[in-house]
């Protein structure tokens, strides 16, 4: 009888030390994983592929999915469509976002899709064309962040509220549903409301709205600058989001609006930054991809006609006035001037982004990678003014000037007291004939646009005027110049 019961333990000491062998093995493979989701396709990788953000910044993706209906309170709509997220067919989450699993858990970040990725209608009517490569204008950022930090300052942002929204939607499996309830959903509050307080600079400076975004204000944050004692002409660095077409063609040029890097490759791994990817989260197989892509991506031709005629006439008043500084078609960016940096006190447009880009955050970019010998930043300058830029796709780039202060090209040709003091973003009709959207509309279908206010700090509509930039030109020849650009 001995005998039998050791015989026993044994063999139940045999099956214990084999399921614990299972269990260590299984653990180590779950919370080792760090599995992206790829896309064959290289327009689908842009939208959706990843950065590397995910990693460490990553939103669980049962958050993710709960979060807009838990906390609709803090969203102006329906939903992350009425933040500008732009949503395709059979798709689970919207474009700008990519999903990796880390450590057995689905997560979800921005990647550079989210800022460069827009749409255009053709009439109130007409369906939304989705655009890669041009200027995100529907996307608010800004109202984004806010709406995280607005949630997770809730009272109702508690484990096991949300863990039990989760159980319902069996949107995870029961180890992450623990993990959740009693430590993850803690710590993302936790995390959301250190963001806050230190993002609360934003609250200083006008709203962005959509289609804009204060570029280096949040990498000072993330560097651990002291936004309560920055200077006070550093306080606002709002400004449009870019086009990123023909990036092979720019390579050399003086990038960023201020002209501060000449490195498509730097560039990109500072951009990469603003989604969450330190240098060692990074892709750098993703992220050289997505480079691959827009090395070579145009924006599409403008497609409602073009008087012929008139666009020659205007084509030779551009050529006079324009091409030095902005190339000489929207694929030929030759010119004296272009992607060269002109002093703010001969453009004489609104400063404010210019100066919240400082010798000293310049100093620190330059040391971001400096365990990467190979891809140490080197190229980054304070410079003092604003680049010219080569003007490939403009019919989708309005607002105009650097902060979108001016809605539409033709009023860009008029002295800044002839252009509109506020006028309203975020609406992705175009506007025909004076070139840009059509930005009179405050609301349609129960969305409001963002009314825009020149007045305000950082979004000056001055300077660009005077003889040589073609402000002193007749009507009729400054609607033949915007007959031409269409041709861009």
């Amino acid at each position: 009888m001995k005998s039998e019961c050791r015989l026993c333990n044994r063999r139940f000491c045999r099956i214990a030390l084999v399921v614990v062998l299972l269990a260590v093995v299984y653990l180590a493979l779950r919370f080792t994983r760090d599995t992206p989701v790829t896309y064959a396709d290289a327009t689908e990788h842009f939208k959706y592929g990843s950065t590397g953000g995910e990693r460490d910044a990553g939103i669980p993706v049962a958050l993710w999915n709960v979060l807009p209906d838990l906390f609709a309170k803090y969203l102006p709509g329906q939903g992350l469509a009425s933040l500008g997220f732009i949503f395709e067919t059979n798709r689970a989450f919207p474009i700008g976002v990519s999903e990796r699993n880390v450590q057995g858990v689905d997560r979800v970040f921005l990647n550079c899709a989210v800022c460069h990725v827009g749409t255009v209608r053709d009439t109130p009517a007409s369906p939304r064309r989705i655009i890669i490569g041009m200027p995100a204008n529907n996307m608010d950022l800004q109202s984004f962040e806010r709406f995280l930090f607005a949630a997770a300052r809730d009272e109702d942002f508690y484990s096991t509220r949300l863990v039990d929204e989760i159980a319902k939607r069996k949107s995870d499996d029961l180890l992450n549903r623990l993990l959740f309830r009693y430590y993850a959903v803690d710590v993302a509050r936790q995390r959301l409301i250190t963001l806050a307080q230190r993002f609360s600079f934003m609250d200083r400076e006008p709203d962005t709205g959509p289609g804009r975004v204060d570029t280096f204000n949040p990498p000072k944050v993330l560097l651990n600058f002291r936004m309560d004692t920055l200077p006070t002409n550093e306080w606002v660095g709002n400004c449009d989001l870019t086009s990123i077409w023909n990036q092979g063609k720019r390579q050399g040029m003086r990038l960023h609006w201020d002209g501060n890097n000449d490195s498509v490759e730097e560039r990109n791994r500072s951009a990469a930054y603003g989604t969450g990817a330190t240098p060692p989260t990074i892709d750098r197989a993703s992220v050289q991809r997505m480079k691959d892509y827009i090395w070579t991506n145009t924006p599409p031709p403008w497609p409602y006609g073009i008087d012929s005629a008139k666009s020659a006439r205007g084509g030779k008043i551009y050529d006079q006035y324009c091409a030095k500084c902005h190339g000489k078609s929207g694929s030929d960016f030759t010119g004296e001037y272009v992607g060269k940096v002109t002093p703010i006190e001969k453009i004489g447009t609104d400063r404010h982004r210019l100066d919240s880009y400082t010798e000293q955050l310049c100093a620190n970019q330059n040391l971001l990678y400096a365990a990467y010998p190979a891809e140490r930043f080197s190229h980054f300058r304070k410079t003092f003014g604003y680049a010219n830029q080569p003007l490939d796709g403009l019919w989708l780039r309005g607002p105009y000037l650097h902060n979108g202060s001016v809605p539409t090209l033709r009023e860009l040709l008029e002295a800044a007291a002839n252009r509109r003091a506020t006028f309203y973003r975020g609406y992705d009709v175009i506007d025909r004939e004076r070139v840009g959207f059509i930005s009179d509309v405050p609301e349609e279908n129960e969305k409001k646009y963002f009314l825009f206010d020149t007045q305000l700090p950082g979004n000056g509509n001055a300077g660009h005027e005077g003889e040589e930039y073609g402000t002193n030109l007749s009507a009729e020849e400054k609607d033949a110049v915007v007959e031409f650009l269409k041709t861009f």
